[in-house]
């Protein structure tokens, strides 16, 4: 690894854990040149996916642009960039297992959905909005509505049972 201060490539690790519920290494590095201390991450590079968009088109998945969206919909909401992350690192986790090369954009969208109302009904909203393509404001508040008659989310079961919810998958 090469360190950021000096570029040097002979380092020693100082401290390894395990992150991320167990899908990520932290490592915590060490210059042997100039004592520089840097932390490294460590995860399964998993093959390459294509998302498959609604109008057919295929490009490569972006764990960035899942991010950005999440990101985007939680702007100015009291959630945790360890909630984000948690919820990027578990969607990619579960498209990953479920599908070797191809994955329809409908899917990544309804694991999204899924996430962000265990996080924050406001961004689940917020993003609903948007992938749903609401048109009017009837249409918000019917999914306000049907969020509203739902039982509160339970995330420990979310995280075993991803059907939980009877949301097709």
């Amino acid at each position: 690894m090469r360190c950021p201060k000096c570029g040097c490539q002979d380092d020693k690790v100082i401290d390894s854990r395990a992150s991320r519920e167990g899908s990520v290494i932290r490592r915590r590095r060490e210059c042997l040149n100039c004592e520089q201390r840097f932390t490294t991450y460590e995860e399964i590079e998993h093959q390459e996916l294509s998302v498959v968009k609604r109008d057919g088109r295929r490009e490569p998945f972006s764990r960035d642009k899942l991010r950005a969206g999440i990101q985007r919909a939680c702007d100015k909401r009291p959630v945790s960039q360890e909630a984000v992350d948690g919820a990027v690192g578990r969607i990619v986790e579960e498209l990953s297992q479920r599908y070797d090369r191809e994955v329809p954009a409908k899917e990544i969208g309804e694991r999204v959905m899924r996430e962000l109302r265990a996080i924050d009904g406001v961004a689940y909203v917020r993003f609903a909005s948007i992938y749903r393509e609401f048109a009017e404001v009837g249409e918000f508040v019917e999914e306000i509505n049907r969020l509203a008659t739902l039982p509160p989310p339970d995330k420990r079961q979310m995280a075993l049972i991803p059907e939980a919810e009877g949301t097709p998958t």
